[in-house]
């Protein structure tokens, strides 16, 4: 049975990365895939061997924002057969992909956690560090740890993957943010132990420092972990959608990793969100988070009763 073309237009899960979810690559109208791609994201084997000996280049360029070459549709369904055979043939590993995203094969690969295809990437040549796509682009150790392949992870890294690395202006992850809020636990374990930042900056738009990816996810274990290692826990967000791991856990109605930053010290005031206009209590507010309000608002009451001197002893 042929894989869910739906599901195999991405190669990342969805946190930064509905880019993950679109279908368009195999949409049926002017940006429709070649009948090489269509096979080669099939698995049909026998149709991808025949149109390259009929002359169809490996090559074709992706359709659509959202478009993949052959190469890269092989990958990320785990076609290593079809993967094998469209290398042979002269195809690129390292060959953008459309517009939006633009992943060539090894970070698709990875993202999908295809060890077999990432390995044979790897022995053709492709590039282990290639910058990143600006809109929703990942390095190919981004992508391994934005899906949770801690051995993905393991082999790019041995393989002098840069830990951080450049990251996309539009929805940028290090690897590190991509796994704190993903909830990707050995693989943040790992990547703490081989040098990675924990206040590493975020992309300008869209982007979270690892302890704010992991307080909007409400990972409290993950939570801990970023402040036990140092976390700047009332560190700006980015320009847009962003705000402090508070008002980030706020606005999604975490109780338990509201208490937690507010008990190490979370700023309670600090103002967030688009143009830093509110703070995690009218977040929560708005957002409904009605356990959160009354325990924000409880907080602001005792803060306001010691600034004045009204607390009895």
């Amino acid at each position: 049975m042929p894989p869910n073309l739906d599901s195999m237009s991405n190669g990342q899960n969805a946190s930064s990365s509905n880019f993950a979810g679109n279908d368009e690559s195999l949409s049926e109208d002017d940006d429709s895939p070649t009948p090489l791609q269509r096979a080669a994201a099939e698995g049909n084997a026998i149709e991808v061997l025949h149109l390259l000996n009929s002359s169809n280049d490996p090559n074709e360029s992706p359709k659509g924002f959202y478009g993949k070459t052959a190469l890269q549709l092989a990958s990320i369904a785990g076609h290593l057969d079809i993967v094998t055979r469209l290398l042979a043939a002269g195809a690129r590993a390292d060959a953008p992909g459309g517009s939006n995203g633009g992943r060539a094969a090894l970070a698709l690969a990875a993202g999908a956690g295809q060890q077999a295809v990432v390995e044979k990437l790897l022995e053709a040549g492709a590039e282990v560090n290639l910058p990143p796509h600006k809109y929703m682009g990942r390095t190919p150790l981004q992508a391994a740890a934005e899906g949770g392949s801690l051995p993905i992870t393991q082999l790019l890294v041995q393989r002098s993957a840069a830990v951080e690395g450049p990251i996309a202006q539009h929805f940028g992850r290090t690897p590190l943010q991509a796994a704190a809020e993903n909830g990707h636990g050995e693989v943040v374990r790992y990547l703490l132990a081989h040098g990675a930042e924990v206040n590493a900056a975020v992309a300008k738009y869209r982007g979270v420092t690892a302890l704010q990816g992991a307080a909007s996810a409400g990972d409290v274990e993950l939570v801990r972990r970023m402040l036990r290692e140092g976390a700047d826990i009332d560190a700006e967000g980015s320009v847009y959608l962003g705000g402090t791991a508070l008002y980030l856990a706020a606005a999604a109605g975490h109780m338990d990793v509201v208490l937690i930053l507010l008990s190490a010290g979370a700023d309670l005031h600090k103002m967030s969100g688009n143009n830093k206009s509110k703070t995690p209590l009218q977040v929560a507010r708005i957002n409904g988070r009605e356990r959160v309000v009354k325990l924000l608002t409880g907080v602001e009451r005792v803060l306001m009763q010691i600034e004045d001197g009204d607390l009895e002893d």
